[in-house]
């Protein structure tokens, strides 16, 4: 019997350790102290679950898809990063089954850089005899997670004006997969930029945007003018403590 001890506590692949099972979430859902992220004197982190953060069409044009949707977190706390792969396949996959793989553009806007530790102990019979407890009890790391705060958006989704009521049930279907509260919210904006639609629309009449990937960039009346063409010249500003200007045409009116 002591031998069998002896051979689970030196080879943890014969013994419990390989058979243990990974902790649950709960155990790492509150944010208690600082920041741990891999570093050089934090080595041997295991790679993060999810490695796909856009999913779909990632490669349209900012004009492709105008209505965005948000799932926005109501909780300060971890999200580990299986928990973000599971809500990532669950509304990439209700997406490409009720819209078409070619009608939206899915975006994790959560990172896992937070390092979880576990204190692995011994679990077989007789480990007391072997093994005592809160000797070297910093742990090793174990798994990362995402560090949210409240009104953090977590996964965000552009796609036609059609398509907006199958993104919200996406995002509906994937807060089962997250702990604590989360709202879906249809947002202003116009795709994944920080222009509301009416101003994009104004805008892009008066040539004022600039395509810039799935963004777009506001040319405004103050830069040098030996690197604009002459149809992106302004004299007026675009707008004024961040309220859109109105053309000279529908202020007289």
């Amino acid at each position: 019997a002591f031998r069998a001890l002896f051979r689970c506590a030196t080879n943890p692949s014969s013994g419990s350790l390989a058979n243990m099972a990974r902790r649950p979430a709960k155990c790492y859902r509150v944010i208690k102290n600082k920041a741990y992220p891999k570093s050089r004197y934090c080595r041997g982190v295991p790679d993060p679950k999810i490695r796909i953060y856009d999913a779909g069409m990632k490669r349209y044009s900012v004009d492709a898809f105008p209505s965005t949707t948000h799932l926005v977190s109501f909780e300060k706390e971890q999200v580990s990063s299986e928990a973000l792969e599971a809500a990532r396949i669950a509304a990439n996959k209700y997406m490409v089954k009720n819209a078409g793989k070619d009608s939206f553009h899915l975006r994790v806007r959560l990172h896992p850089y937070q390092c979880l530790r576990i204190n692995k102990m011994l679990s077989c019979a007789g480990a007391d005899r072997l093994q005592q407890g809160m000797r070297g009890a910093f742990g090793k790391v174990q798994g990362t997670a995402a560090r949210v705060a409240i009104g953090q958006i977590m996964l965000s989704i552009r796609c036609k004006d059609v398509n907006a009521p199958k993104a919200s049930e996406a995002f509906r279907r994937a807060k089962f997969k997250f702990p604590g509260r989360q709202k879906i919210v249809v947002s202003r904006q116009w795709g994944f930029t920080k222009f509301t639609r009416e101003d994009y629309v104004a805008w892009k009449q008066e040539g004022r945007l600039v395509h810039d990937g799935v963004n777009a960039k506001l040319l405004d009346n103050h830069d040098r003018m030996d690197k604009r063409k002459p149809n992106q010249l302004f004299m007026a500003p675009a707008r004024i403590y961040k309220v859109a200007c109105k053309p000279a045409e529908e202020e007289e009116a």
